[in-house]
């Protein structure tokens, strides 16, 4: 939901006549990563570009550095942008099934694949949280250390969900989250990148801002010219050529997109998170309705329950029809 707040944060942003990505967005960016349970993040304009720039981070040189061809394990069960930036990166899908009623991925079938990778092919593992319901996550962070795997937390349908009383996004390499329309909270489109790893973040950012090796945007969000973070802008700032001068904004040293929001987003973003108490306890009161109607029916459907440990935030009601009953999914 939004109200007046949005709409009023959203004409001074426009009226302060900085479009792109700026301040708002740079405060956005301090204030969000506590809601995944990480330390720094990095703000996108939806919450698949953040899954892409995710998995673009395994193949920088700066960081994970993967060959194309690293496997990476996901479940069958998914969102077309959890897998396709798996493929569009050059890295291949190992996918595992999922369990009922939850639609998480078959932890004993990870191991199994695992056991069998004598090669040690398979370097990460990326799933989401099904609308916000987890797998066993003690068992997910013990086989992530004994196979030394790289997590990607997709938690696109799971902000303000935790387990263990740990927030839904703490627990991985890097996580993501999505402010779509229909998501725990909006800015029309919208997503992020959390981590806890500073160079990590400097990656994802640069990734998202065309490769651009300058951290500029990291500490002075939406300065171009004058007063940057380094002051090194317009000098002979290079390695290796002390006489020669480069716009420090103009090199790049990532394959990178141009997936950043613009700030009038960040600024509806900032009274948005606000609200997340009132958001989250509209969605677990609309869940609670909603068992409440389909109680009388349960010898029809697979009711949603929450997983050993876990308290989600649902981002929407699942029901899964079981074996024969009279009627189809389609009816």
């Amino acid at each position: 939901a939004y109200d007046a707040d949005e709409y009023v944060a959203a004409i001074k942003n426009l009226l302060g006549r900085w479009l792109a990505f700026g301040p708002d967005a740079g405060k956005f960016e301090a204030e969000f990563p506590q809601y995944l349970g990480k330390k720094h993040g990095s703000l996108t304009n939806s919450g698949s570009s953040a899954n892409l720039l995710m998995v673009a981070a395994l193949k920088s040189k700066n960081l994970f550095n993967l060959p194309e061809g690293s496997k990476i394990i996901t479940p069958v069960v998914c969102f077309a942008t959890t897998i396709n930036p798996i493929i569009q990166h050059g890295f291949e899908p190992v996918f595992t099934d999922v369990t009922l009623p939850d639609l998480n991925l078959d932890l004993d079938a990870v191991e199994k694949i695992l056991e069998k990778d004598t090669n040690r092919d398979v370097r990460a593992i990326m799933f989401a949280h099904p609308l916000g319901n987890p797998p066993n996550m003690e068992r997910v962070m013990s086989i992530v250390e004994k196979y030394d795997l790289i997590l990607l937390e997709d938690c696109c349908d799971a902000l303000g969900s935790t387990y263990d009383g740990k927030k839904l996004g703490s627990f991985g390499h890097m996580s993501t989250c999505s402010f779509y329309a229909a998501h725990h909270m909006t800015m029309g489109e919208g997503g992020f990148i959390a981590t806890n790893d500073c160079q990590t973040r400097k990656v994802i950012s640069s990734l998202r801002d065309w490769g651009r090796a300058c951290y500029c945007n990291l500490a002075k969000p939406g300065r171009t010219s004058g007063n940057t973070a380094c002051g090194n802008r317009f000098k002979n700032w290079l390695p290796g050529m002390p006489n020669t001068v480069y716009d420090h904004r103009y090199v790049f040293q990532e394959m990178g997109y141009n997936l950043k929001p613009i700030d009038m987003q960040a600024a509806m973003g900032l009274q948005q998170i606000k609200k997340l108490p009132e958001l989250d306890a509209a969605r677990r009161k609309n869940f609670e309705n909603l068992n409440e109607i389909f109680a009388p029916y349960k010898k029809y459907f697979y009711m949603p329950r929450a997983t050993d440990k876990s308290d989600p935030c649902w981002v929407a009601y699942l029901l899964t029809i079981r074996p024969d009953v009279p009627f189809t999914r389609q009816d």
